[in-house]
């Protein structure tokens, strides 16, 4: 199954279950992308003592999950693109929701 999953949440929590749905997608040979939008671009500087998101970001992405991330969305709080979050588009997003069998949002 082709699993998308968009990101709009900076809430901790959320986020680090996103990332952990689209971990255990991988492990059944599903293909997962995420797109990060909104508040969503802001992921890599939510951790906290309970919720290791990085952590989940680098396992998602080294199990072969891509994550892309809002090039509007990170020029409106002032953050650049990382290895981990490239920068993308709303043409990236489109293509994310056209090819998924499934859309999760978050």
């Amino acid at each position: 199954m082709k699993l998308g999953i968009i990101i709009y949440s900076n809430d901790s929590e959320t986020v680090w279950n996103a990332f952990r749905v689209g971990n255990y997608a991988l492990q059944q040979g599903d293909s997962v992308r995420v797109f990060l939008l909104g508040k969503g671009v802001e992921c890599e500087s939510l951790d906290t003592v309970e919720f290791k998101i990085k952590e989940q970001m680098q396992s998602f992405v080294d199990n072969g999950g891509e994550i892309l991330a809002c090039g509007t969305c990170l020029k409106i709080r002032k953050k650049e693109a990382s290895e981990i979050c490239p920068l993308s588009t709303l043409k990236d997003l489109y293509t994310i929701v056209s090819e998924s069998d499934k859309i999760l949002t978050f």
